[in-house]
């Protein structure tokens, strides 16, 4: 019974926070979701919020929660949720991504851990044609 609630697994979807050129070739952040699962992803909704700590001052920080609806997205498709600012790279960055396949909803949450957004763990991501750290 404890284990229906749990819903069913979520795979082949991934976050990612890529580095782009920006306007005089400086470099911006966007964050994406990509379905890598071979069916046809609807009614997506996906909350994003940041939590920690100052590095310095050790004072809390929490940022404003902000939603996203996706009405579809096809197999192997990409679609640009926000900008991130570096500011927020050294706390918590979380993204609660909901979604329906036919008729079941699938949910899941990823998490950038603080300090994990950096060159050091960026990858080439094809679907983006950019570098950038994915969570799956």
């Amino acid at each position: 019974m404890r284990e229906d609630l749990l819903g069913p697994k979520v795979e082949n979807v991934a976050i990612v926070v890529a580095k782009e050129d920006g306007e005089d070739k400086e470099a911006i952040y966007n964050v994406y979701l990509l379905n890598l699962r071979d069916d046809i992803m609807e009614g997506i909704i996906i909350t994003s919020k940041g939590y920690g700590e100052h590095p310095d001052t050790g004072e809390k920080i929490k940022t404003s929660t902000l939603r996203h609806c996706l009405e579809v997205m096809l197999p192997n498709e990409a679609a640009k949720i926000e900008p991130i600012m570096e500011e927020v790279f050294h706390i918590a960055n979380e993204y609660w991504v909901s979604f329906w396949v036919e008729d079941v909803m699938y949910d899941k949450k990823f998490v950038f851990v603080p300090g994990s957004i950096s060159e050091d763990n960026m990858i080439e991501i094809p679907q983006l044609g950019t570098k950038g750290v994915i969570i799956k």
